[in-house]
């Protein structure tokens, strides 16, 4: 069973990664739509531990990524969050909560992911106020630019992870729109 909280929205339902949930978040994860801009799984043996991660985070650190499912269907629309992986990047984002979402390419440009992340920022305001939240976002990938910059993230660098060019953004605490 895992800790996260259970979180709901007008239309979506965001809730702990369980054991049951492994082959519709690899399908998610290898789906090449929905991991175009992020590090996807090479093997099961890599989802595996991904998911491992994903429920992990919760337990260590106090905050983790949530399933996003649609209410009405129960159907796996994403999944959003935050974790601290200590990342080998310049400048370091080691002890902020780094924000991320992935979306199935169904769900993309329906509006699932600015309301998920409003639910997600809006816990992490109640639960870790003061906490710095950073995110990195691939430079082509302009939708996750457009969203993290409505909600108030701000670019503070530009940079490479795993020889990959990646803006670095910061939440500009107190801005939050969406």
């Amino acid at each position: 069973m895992s800790a996260a909280p259970r979180l709901e929205t007008e239309r979506l339902i965001l809730r702990g990664h369980e054991v049951q949930d492994f082959a519709a978040l690899y399908a998610l994860w290898t789906d090449p739509t929905a991991s175009q801009y992020v590090t996807q799984p090479h093997s099961e043996e890599d989802g595996w531990k991904k998911l491992l991660i994903k429920a992990g985070c919760w337990e260590l650190l106090g905050f983790g990524y949530w399933m996003v499912e649609d209410k009405a269907t129960g159907k796996l629309l994403g999944e959003v969050g935050f974790h601290d992986m200590r990342r080998d990047i310049t400048p370091s984002l080691g002890g902020t909560m780094e924000a991320g979402w992935t979306f199935a390419g169904h769900a993309q440009g329906k509006g699932y992911a600015r309301e998920a992340v409003r639910a997600m920022l809006d816990w992490c305001d109640e639960t870790h106020r003061g906490a710095l939240v950073t995110c990195i976002i691939d430079p082509e990938n302009t939708r996750s630019i457009t969203l993290a910059q409505d909600f108030g993230f701000r670019e503070i660098a530009r940079t490479s992870y795993k020889q990959k060019p990646v803006i670095m953004y910061q939440l500009a605490r107190g801005t939050q729109a969406g």
